[in-house]
């Protein structure tokens, strides 16, 4: 499984925002562990219905999405 197959968008979950394998963990949530501080295992620990595959697809998926060209004025 690829990491963009790991991510879902489905309007009936999570108000169409991004999650993982379509439970109900959004890609902003472990973007927001991560950022407070936790490691990939706590939150592994926390969240045991996670894969560590999933925390590198949300990882990859916020990199795709903040990956373009800045045009200076």
């Amino acid at each position: 499984m690829t990491w963009k197959e790991r991510i879902t968008v489905n309007l009936n979950v999570c108000g169409g925002r991004p999650c993982i394998r379509g439970m109900r963990i959004r890609v902003v949530d472990i973007l927001d562990l991560l950022a407070t501080g936790l490691t990939q295992e706590q939150i592994l620990d926390e969240m045991p219905d996670l894969e560590k595959e999933d925390i590198e697809a949300a990882l990859k998926y916020a990199g795709s999405k903040l990956d373009h060209p800045v045009i200076a004025a």
